[in-house]
């Protein structure tokens, strides 16, 4: 966005609230945004793109029934608020190049809520020259045109709303269409379906001006399809022009704020020399660094270098770093320190021999540390087997656990006086050695692939999986379980913490897990879950357990414990916080996580004292955070997209009417500023209630700024707690800085955001017109996952 184009404004919050005023309420396909090409771009399986030098347009391969043009998982841009009902491939046209679109096949345009009396004007014409066709239309008299007739000419079709209701309009033949228009009878633009402005959706992929108007409802507009923004103080106005068209959307004192949000970046970027080897694709990430190549001939292995940040030469990493994927190789370097111009050199090793002049290499790489904000690191350094700086521990001891070692990889631990040392194989007995307490070197488990539950050796939990347990939770294990590259993985199993004091676990992805993925049962403290792919677990047996049990629970007096920067995809319940035996108040914070789809529980809190900061809540079904029993909920600058009952606090405000209750227990109290609430359909379920509306009956205490303290007047309606306050107090928050929750969405969903390095190996696209709301198992995406095989080989020959 160039700064000379728009014109940046912070409106203050006291301009009067009114209502929107649009000033056009037309359909224009003539041209279509960037958002929206790269959407169709994106989209393979439901869209065929035909490129020529005659075409450049998008093909339908998906059916309709009455719904949202889609794509990507977004509704297009230049169809929003119209639906169709399509029964064939290729039966509508997105043609670029030609400026429009094409009702190829039958199928029909459904223009939601119109009022009688509107008029609707259509521009089209027959896509055979010479071949009479037109437009069957429903609760439309004609006026003029062709509606309800045929014509070989141009069409300017224009008909009048007989009553109330939806209008259908029906091609006969192959159509191509200009525009589409609704206005009220006098030549004034009336209300168009679903919108009465040419605001955009949201879409980190894109850079986008964001205003907030009347009951917090979001407004996006692609700032590369704009010509400016205008404010008019003295008439309360904001007008938004576009770069082409002739439409403007006027906003009349409904606006309190303007914020730009750049695109989530996709890559980190490096500069790639071929010598040889051809590297194919090179990045930092965070404190690690990755390269690609295709494989080179003759060549049986390949030697890995590094140099920058703490390597001021080059320096060749471990030899498991290194790995064959058929066609070509990769290596990850992890344990770096942040810093930028790092350079990865491979080498390939011909009959036994390095040949440096045959390597390929990377360099200018950025790598960044792990955001080491929240409780778990409150007072507290070196969570695990890394320094604060990245790197390892001094005495800390490496294994590599892979499908094919996890059983056979052995370790000596200390286990007795005068550091007796015993051999334990397999990685759960290797764990399962550290609970003794004795062993102080620092452990780095490094997953490699995906190891199944059938690859483990034991299992020390029969309800999680692999449990990781300390003596008792004051002695640090120091232990950190990652996983290497973009496509580490278990599957078929979970982790249980009990009495675990310095544990990290990051970077790995949690399939079809027994019950929890994570489950943080026991006394826990200073334990760091971060950059974690979580997918369904295995059914239970209650009815709310179709997606398994859990996803990451905190409870048994757990405390100072961090969940950041994972993401979620489609979990049932996604964190329970607290049971019922915490002493309180258990300091334990959410931040960064990308709740994507996932249903409740974001999260469930009992007791606990909780910070819920810079999440993004994207098409949650059931409800965002909920608070009982006394708990105290810090609620900030999270973006809540299509998320049904952001915040809940149990027997009061929006639990204690409509559908039922979350919870029958008594009440916590949330605490919440800056958060923003977009997307939120007709409910009012889909925005807070506040103590400005009810100073009793509240979802949530809504703070004029973050440092604002709540008076002890406002408690819990049933069960009648106070708020602790615990956020406006030093002795007792850590030191973060929290990015504005306009901003979230892309921060979370860019390379440096949530999940594991690149996104994963295993993406899913989900459809927002239906997943934003249906809390079901997704059968296709379990198919997946049930099917998800590694793609790795192994490590190179040595």
């Amino acid at each position: 966005m160039k700064k000379s184009t728009y014109f940046i404004y912070s409106l203050l919050a006291g301009m009067l609230m009114l209502a929107t005023t649009a000033t056009a309420q037309t359909w224009n396909f003539n041209t279509v945004s960037a958002a929206d090409k790269a959407n169709l771009a994106a989209d393979a399986a439901a869209w065929e793109h035909e490129s020529s030098s005659s075409n450049d347009r998008y093909k339908n391969k998906t059916v309709y029934t009455a719904e949202p043009l889609m794509a990507n998982g977004a509704e297009l841009e230049f169809t929003r608020g119209l639906m169709f009902t399509i029964g064939a491939s290729d039966a509508v046209r997105v043609d670029i190049k030609g400026k429009r679109m094409a009702m190829n096949k039958a199928l029909t345009i459904t223009l939601k809520d119109m009022k009688a009396g509107n008029k609707v004007t259509m521009k089209c014409k027959t896509s055979k020259s010479g071949t009479a066709r037109g437009v069957n239309v429903t609760n439309l008299t004609p006026e003029s045109g062709s509606f309800n007739s045929t014509s070989a000419d141009d069409q300017t079709n224009v008909g009048v709303v007989a009553a109330d209701g939806d209008v259908t309009l029906t091609n006969t033949g192959g159509l191509y269409v200009y525009t589409i228009s609704v206005t009220d009878g006098s030549g004034t633009p009336g209300p168009s379906p679903d919108s009465d402005d040419h605001s955009a959706v949201l879409n980190t992929a894109v850079s986008q001006a964001q205003l907030t108007t009347t009951g917090s409802v979001m407004k996006y507009y692609n700032t590369a399809d704009l010509a400016g923004i205008a404010i008019d103080r003295k008439a309360g106005t904001v007008t938004v022009t576009p770069q082409s068209g002739e439409w403007t959307d006027v906003f009349t004192r409904s606006v309190s704020n303007i914020a730009f949000s750049n695109a989530s970046q996709t890559s980190a970027g490096a500069e790639i020399t071929t010598g040889g080897v051809e590297i194919t694709e090179a990045g930092g990430w965070l404190e690690s660094a990755y390269i690609v190549w295709n494989l080179y001939s003759g060549a049986t292995s390949y030697n890995v270098y590094v140099k920058g940040g703490q390597y001021a030469e080059y320096t060749r990493i471990d030899r498991q770093l290194v790995r064959s994927y058929g066609t070509y190789g990769r290596a990850d370097v992890v344990g770096l320190t942040a810093a930028d111009g790092y350079s990865l050199k491979v080498v390939p090793v011909i009959d036994g021999v390095e040949n440096d002049g045959k390597a390929g290499m990377a360099s200018g790489m950025t790598v960044r540390n792990y955001d080491r904000s929240g409780f778990a690191h409150f007072n507290y350094t070196g969570i695990g087997a890394y320094n604060d700086d990245g790197t390892l521990k001094a005495g800390a001891r490496v294994i590599y656990v892979t499908a094919a070692t996890a059983r056979t990889v052995t370790l000596d631990v200390v286990t007795g006086k005068d550091n007796k040392t015993e051999t334990f194989t397999g990685l759960q007995a290797i764990i399962n050695a550290y609970q003794k307490g004795l062993e102080t070197r620092p452990l780095a488990v490094r997953l490699v692939g995906t190891v199944r539950d059938t690859d483990m050796d034991e299992f020390g939990s029969k309800a999680e999986g692999l449990q990781v347990k300390g003596r008792n939770n004051t002695i640090p294990m120091n232990i950190t379980i990652e996983g290497i590259g973009e496509d580490a993985a278990v599957w078929g199993f979970g982790f249980l913490l009990r009495n675990a004091v310095s544990v990290e676990l990051r970077n790995f992805g949690i399939m079809l897990c027994m019950d929890d993925a994570v489950s943080l049962d026991t006394d826990n403290a200073h334990c760091w879950i971060h950059h974690l792919d979580l997918f369904y677990g295995k059914a239970g047996g209650d009815s709310d357990q179709a997606k398994g049990d859990g996803t990451i629970d905190v409870k048994g007096d757990s405390k100072y414990i961090t969940i950041a920067y994972n993401h979620l995809f489609d979990s049932g319940k996604s964190s329970l916080c607290g049971m019922k035996s915490e002493t309180g108040p258990n300091y334990i914070d959410y931040h960064h996580n990308w709740f994507d789809h996932s249903d409740s529980r974001h999260p469930r809190v009992r007791s606990m004292t909780v910070h819920v900061w810079n999440n993004y809540y994207d098409g949650c079904s059931k409800y965002g955070v909920g608070a009982t029993m006394g708990s105290s909920v810090f609620v900030e600058n999270n973006y809540f997209r299509a998320t049904k009952n952001p915040m809940l606090i149990s027997r009061q405000g929006t639990d204690a009417k409509g559908d039922g209750t979350f919870s029958g227990e008594n009440g916590g109290m949330i605490k919440s500023f800056g958060n923003v609430y977009a997307e939120k359909g007709k409910s009012s379920n889909f925005t807070s209630v506040t103590q400005h509306e009810s100073a009793t009956d509240f979802d949530c205490y809504e703070a004029a700024a973050r440092d604002e303290t709540v008076p002890s007047s406002f408690v819990a309606l049933v069960g009648g707690t106070p708020y602790d306050n615990f956020d406006t107090d030093t002795k007792r928050i850590y030191v973060y800085t929290p990015a504005a929750a306009a901003a979230v969405p892309s921060i979370v969903t860019g390379y440096w955001g949530a999940g594991r390095l690149n996104k994963g190996d295993f993406r899913w696209t989900f459809n927002n017109a239906v997943d934003d709301t249906d809390y079901a198992v997704i059968k296709e995406m379990k198919t997946a996952l049930e099917n998800y095989k590694s793609t790795l080989v192994g490590w190179f020959e040595q």
